[in-house]
């Protein structure tokens, strides 16, 4: 499998067309992934964006889709007091994330575990925790626009220098 990867040797993507069937190989449908993504870019779309794929099924939504992205948090690296039960299903989730990028990375798809450890700016933080809000000002608080930034950047990685984990947090944040 390595060497069809490495190689650009064997099928990655089949799918059927007006009188038979495209094969990609991986270096092709590796060009159609980043041109897809080019595009978007051209288009205006950026870190943080979201895009809606509205048509029928078709090979491109694979194309698209390249790219498997799981948020957990500290509790899935480490157990604390009164937080078993979080912690069980962060450390599975950890878990789960490992075996797919085992299992999928040799089939070029790109698996990664994102800790999120800290709060994050938003409406609910704000309202409910106001004394943690107000580290916002000196950068006590995730910036959601910083956090998809990160996202983005683990989608755009080359296949020669994949993360598998990814921790955020702010510098005040104690773990």
């Amino acid at each position: 499998m390595y060497r069809a990867l490495h190689d650009g040797v064997g099928v990655a993507q089949r799918y059927p067309a007006a009188g038979g069937w495209v094969e990609l190989t991986y270096p092709e449908l590796t060009a159609r992934v980043k041109a897809m993504a080019r595009g978007l870019i051209d288009l205006g779309v950026g870190p943080g964006d979201r895009v809606a794929i509205l048509s029928r099924t078709r090979a491109e939504w694979t194309q698209a889709d390249l790219a498997i992205l799981f948020t957990g948090a500290t509790a899935a690296l480490r157990g604390s007091a009164n937080f078993a039960a979080f912690a069980g299903a962060k450390h599975a989730l950890r878990a789960l994330a490992q075996s797919m990028a085992r299992e999928l990375g040799p089939l070029g798809v790109h698996v990664a575990h994102v800790v999120v450890d800290g709060a994050i700016d938003t409406a609910f933080i704000g309202t409910t925790f106001p004394e943690r809000y107000a580290l916002k000002e000196q950068g006590g608080i995730l910036d959601p626009d910083h956090i998809a930034e990160n996202y983005w950047h683990l989608h755009m990685q080359p296949r020669d220098a994949w993360t598998f984990e990814l921790d955020l947090r702010p510098y005040m944040e104690r773990w």
